[in-house]
């Protein structure tokens, strides 16, 4: 079956990525590629170029990347940068802007996620709510009018989250129920999962059939499991595959994905169906 990665990044995207040896940022993702299971911590360097980048994904069986970029301080992926990452293969690189509304403003911020879609073709808006410089949940104020802007252009709404979040206070999933309530048409991506609050995160998918559960990486994790309970049930159309490359292996990330434990209907569904029915890639044509 086909696979889609909903959140990887070549290295070479930005040193936050490992994308130079000796630098602190190269030993943090070694790190992170250590905390999370990696068997190859430095399998990254690989991601170096975009050549390497597309080995490691036909090494995996990865046939579409989904490329999500970031804008907060220290992390500055422009998004002409991923325009330009993505141009080297448009139906296999797929790329998700981001927009730093703090930095911005919320007038430009509106008018550069708008320019990212309408322009440079992605499909989608990130938002770093808890790591931009003044930071927040993902129901705050200055966000809505992105979350509008992505529901009025018919793309997701992608939310960044998990453990590493600045204040761990703000990763709360609680807030994308009032998002999700807010814009019932707009689907809304919440990557990471919002580990390690995961019986909050499957609890606001039950409640809203428009958001997505991304745990990528923490899948993993320990509770991770009960994404996995959820995606065998309810949660099927809503749960997706994502490696995390470059703090987690590609081919390994799949791998470890098909051991999880999910029926051939939900592994097809997150490998794949639910990515294509989001993001509109045409496989099941």
């Amino acid at each position: 079956m086909p696979v889609v990665d909903m959140r990887s990044r070549p290295t070479f995207l930005h040193r936050f990525f490992g994308a130079e040896p000796g630098t602190p940022e190269f030993g943090v993702a070694r790190w992170l590629n250590a905390r999370v299971g990696s068997r190859e911590v430095e399998h990254f360097t690989r991601g170096a170029t975009i050549a390497g980048f597309r080995a490691e994904m036909d090494g995996a069986g990865i046939d579409v990347a989904v490329m999500v970029a970031r804008s907060v301080p220290g992390v500055r992926v422009s998004n002409d940068a991923l325009a330009e990452a993505a141009r080297h293969d448009p139906k296999r690189l797929i790329g998700i802007a981001s927009v730093d509304p703090v930095k911005l403003g919320r007038k430009a911020a509106v008018a550069e996620a708008k320019r990212a879609v309408t322009e440079l073709g992605f499909k989608g808006i990130n938002l770093d709510a808890g790591f931009y410089r003044e930071a927040m949940t993902a129901d705050d104020d200055r966000l809505m009018p992105l979350y509008d802007l992505c529901q009025e252009l018919g793309v997701p709404a992608f939310v960044m989250s998990g453990p590493t979040t600045p204040d761990l206070r703000l990763n709360d999933p609680l807030a994308v129920d009032r998002v999700a309530r807010t814009f019932p048409k707009l689907p809304i991506v919440c990557c990471h999962g919002f580990y390690p609050r995961v019986a909050d995160m499957v609890a606001v998918a039950f409640r809203n059939a428009n958001v997505f559960v991304s745990p990528d990486m923490y899948t993993f994790a320990p509770g991770g499991g009960l994404y996995v309970e959820a995606a065998n049930g309810f949660m099927r159309d809503q749960f997706l595959f994502g490696s995390s490359f470059p703090f987690r292996p590609m081919g390994q990330g799949v791998a470890d994905f098909r051991a999880l434990g999910l029926s051939e209907e939900a592994l097809e569904a997150a490998f794949w169906r639910n990515a294509d029915r989001l993001l509109g890639l045409g496989l099941g044509a």
